[in-house]
């Protein structure tokens, strides 16, 4: 039985989705959590927020995400990091899992995928929790009523938890998998409630069609200036690193927190809404995205609650340090309306170093940007992947390699070529630690973090007197108003000189490693760029 409002012509069964029981085409966010509870799904917070667990995933499955193997796109994936799917087998588990879902109560959401009418991807979410579909209905771009009589999606995703795969039988790893299908234009998603697996599997596919286009995606958060579209700043960076945060500026607009596209016509937002992480969330440093946690709508996830009250514990990890809130870009006072921007002005690049070797902010070369770009040098955050359970130094390629199904090289060549066309400047900003490694030392204050971007991003910064760090070869300011001239020198603020010296001669050295694989990719002034 069908109940609310969809292209006549494009139902499920239209799709070949057959023998279900209910399905609720396009609910609004009332009726979304209305149907949540009535399930037993999520609990009623603070304001109308949906409290709610995804169970024993409290992260992302990477290494349960395939893509399927076809002769479309055989050349064009980069298959070292994506782990292939046979055809068969795809076919195998896709008519399992719509065997599975018949007789079930089910919830589709019809959703633009970019702000940029020009460059938007129709999709079609299909999801057989009701929570489920209010996230990802706040995540991406939600068309106008009338829009949904005719809306025609080109890609459609399939969301079941309830479903187990078989390795054996259809191909994956465990009964966890995440599967594209280009040719299908189909993505499967079985046996996680992670939701933010919805939002990741449109980024991929963004990530690899947009490129075609001469358009750039990107994992970044995004602002502009009040009232000036075309001083507009993009913050690369992985899960963790203060994408969301450090965007989220007071005197700046808000474009996006997340996920973006870079085009001939500037900056756009491949989303509409935002997901923070909320451990250890404050009123006093982040009041708006503090605020949301209690704004009707708001899905909150693995968060610790009092049973009576349903107020929040922003300190409790014990389910995991991932706990995050997903609400509508709308719910910060200073989000942009169209999510759009103009061609970034500064990029900086967000890295947590959890060996307290870099400084909190440095000037890069263009050629020095490709070789940060490229490196992608981070420390994955406790609880953004299963199993991470304390900082870890790694590199992840273009800031987002879960996400990339092209070669590095194809969106380093792209960035490369709207920084020269654009004449953007970048900076390497630490949000990790200071004063020794994790352990030791002590995350970097993000009072100092923002005083510095301000300072870039006004263009203050750029007068500062620089010295050029011994091991990197970046400018790094030695002095700037409001925050500690100590801090700017890593070294400085290490107790035992020499420890500092020996972490920074291994991270060089892991730089090296990791980047020699892209050296016979790369132009001469990327490789004179590298280090080692």
């Amino acid at each position: 039985m069908d109940h609310g409002r969809v292209n006549p012509t494009m139902k499920l069964e239209n799709q070949g989705i057959t023998g279900l029981g209910y399905v609720y085409y396009n609910l609004m966010e009332p009726a979304l959590i209305q149907e949540s509870l009535k399930l037993g799904e999520s609990t009623l917070g603070n304001g109308g927020a949906l409290l709610v667990s995804t169970g024993k995933h409290t992260g992302r499955s990477p290494k349960d995400k395939f893509v399927v193997r076809t002769p479309s796109v055989e050349d064009t994936i980069w298959w070292d990091n994506n782990a292939p799917m046979e055809m068969d087998k795809f076919d195998v588990l896709h008519g399992d899992i719509l065997e599975h879902m018949k007789g079930g109560t089910y919830f589709v959401q019809d959703l633009f995928g970019g702000a940029d009418p020009e460059h938007r991807l129709d999709v079609r979410m299909v999801t057989e929790l009701a929570w489920h579909s209010l996230f990802i209905r706040t995540m991406l771009r939600r068309p106008e009523r009338e829009e949904l009589d005719a809306f025609d999606p080109e890609w459609t995703i399939i969301n079941c938890p309830s479903f187990k795969a078989n390795p054996e039988k259809h191909g994956c790893r465990s009964e966890t998998v995440i599967a594209l299908n280009f040719d299908k234009k189909t993505i499967l998603i079985a046996g996680t409630e992670y939701a933010g697996e919805n939002k990741k599997s449109v980024f991929t596919l963004l990530n690899y069609l947009l490129p075609e286009k001469g358009i750039m995606p990107m994992h970044c958060s995004a602002n502009h200036a009040v009232g000036n579209p075309v001083d507009t700043a993009i913050f690369f960076g992985l899960s963790g690193t203060g994408k969301t945060t450090l965007s989220a500026d007071p005197d700046r607009v808000l474009i996006g927190d997340d996920e973006h596209g870079w085009s001939d016509r500037g900056t756009f937002n491949f989303e509409g809404g935002c997901y923070a992480k909320t451990i250890n969330l404050s009123a006093e440093a982040e009041p708006e995205i503090y605020a949301t946690c209690s704004m009707f709508g708001t899905v909150i996830e693995n968060m610790v609650y009092d049973e009576d009250n349903k107020e929040l514990d922003f300190e409790d990890n014990s389910i995991t340090d991932n706990m995050r809130c997903a609400y509508p870009l709308h719910y910060i006072s200073n989000a942009s309306d169209s999510a759009l921007g103009g061609h970034p002005k500064n990029i900086i690049m967000l890295t947590c170093d959890a060996y307290g070797v870099l400084p909190p902010i440095a000037r890069l070369t263009p050629a020095q940007a490709m070789y940060h770009f490229l490196s992608g040098f981070t420390s994955k955050t406790p609880g953004t992947e299963i199993g991470v359970t304390e900082p870890i130094p790694t590199f992840s390629t273009c800031f987002g390699a879960p996400f990339m199904p092209r070669r590095p090289e194809a969106y380093g060549k792209l960035l490369q070529e709207k920084i020269a066309a654009h004449g953007a400047t970048c900076w390497l900003v630490n949000t990790g630690w200071t004063g020794g490694a994790y352990g030791t030392g002590s995350r970097m204050p993000i009072k100092a973090t923002r005083a510095l971007l301000s300072a870039a991003l006004d263009g203050s910064l750029a007068e500062a007197t620089f010295r050029k760090d011994p091991n990197f070869g970046f400018e790094v300011p030695v002095t700037v108003s409001g925050v500690d001239a100590t801090l700017l020198d890593p070294r400085a603020t290490w107790a035992d000189k020499s420890a500092y010296d020996a972490q920074a001669s291994k991270l060089v050295d892991m730089f090296a490693d990791n980047f020699a694989q892209y050296v016979p990719f790369i132009d001469e002034d990327v490789k004179a760029a590298a280090i080692g």
